[in-house]
C-alpha cells in the first residue's frame, strides 16, 4: 500500500478514535467484570506452556523494562514506580500510541493485574496468569480487555498492517518462551510474514 493510502487510512482511524472516546466513556472495573468488554471494548486471551519454572517465568516478566524484547510492537516501557509504568506501542502506519498503567492486583509468583490510567491513547486493562504445570514448566495465560483506537475501522487497519493485538499476543507469548528456553528468539519469530505462515 503506498504511504498516501497509509495516511489516509490512519487518518480515519483517529477521527474514528475522537469519535469513540465521546460515545463510550471509560469503565473502570477490572477486565473480568468490565461492563462494555462485549461492547465497544475487545475481549481476547491467549496461553502458552514454557518449560521452565513458574517463579522464574515470573520474575522476568515483572521486570517491566524486558518485555521490549519479545514484545514486538513495543518501543519502550518506562518504569515509573513499583506499581506504574509508561508505554509507548507502535501502531499502523507509522502511528505511535502511549499510556501508563497501573498494577492494580499482584500474588507473587502467580499473577498480575493491570489497569490504564485516564489519558493514555487506548483503554486496556488485562491480567496474566502464572500456574505450574509440573514437568512441562509454566503455563502463562494473557487476558485482555481494549478498546481499538478508532473502533472497529481501527481493528480492521490494525490487522491489516499486522498490529492487531490480538495477533500480536500469540506472537509475543511464543517470543517469550523462545527467549525464555533458548535464551534467544528464532528469526522467522523475528518476521511478521514468516510467522504468519507458520500460524496458518
Amino acid at each position: 500500500m503506498k504511504k498516501s493510502s497509509e495516511l489516509a487510512l490512519l487518518g480515519a482511524v483517529k477521527e474514528g478514535m475522537s469519535q469513540n472516546a465521546k460515545s463510550h466513556p471509560r469503565d473502570d472495573a477490572p477486565v473480568v467484570t468490565s461492563k462494555d468488554a462485549k461492547g465497544s471494548r475487545q475481549l481476547l486471551a491467549s496461553s502458552v506452556t514454557i518449560n521452565r519454572p513458574a517463579s522464574e517465568v515470573y520474575a522476568f516478566f515483572r521486570d517491566f523494562a524486558q518485555l521490549p524484547q519479545f514484545m514486538e510492537n513495543i518501543e519502550r516501557i518506562d518504569v515509573l514506580d513499583d506499581e506504574r509504568s509508561h508505554w509507548v506501542v507502535k501502531g499502523p502506519a507509522d502511528s505511535r500510541y502511549e499510556w501508563d498503567s497501573r498494577i492494580t492486583d499482584e500474588v507473587e509468583g502467580q499473577s498480575l493485574t493491570w489497569q490504564s490510567e485516564d489519558g493514555g491513547d487506548v483503554t486496556n486493562s488485562g491480567r496474566v496468569t502464572f500456574a505450574e504445570a509440573g514437568a512441562r514448566g509454566t503455563v502463562v495465560t494473557a487476558t485482555i480487555a481494549y478498546e481499538p483506537p478508532g473502533g472497529i475501522l481501527g481493528k480492521l487497519v490494525a490487522k491489516l498492517f499486522q498490529r492487531e493485538p490480538a495477533i500480536q499476543t500469540r506472537r509475543d507469548l511464543r517470543r517469550l518462551k523462545q527467549l525464555l528456553e533458548t535464551g534467544e528468539i528464532a528469526t522467522a519469530a523475528r518476521n511478521p510474514a514468516i510467522f504468519a505462515e507458520q500460524e496458518g
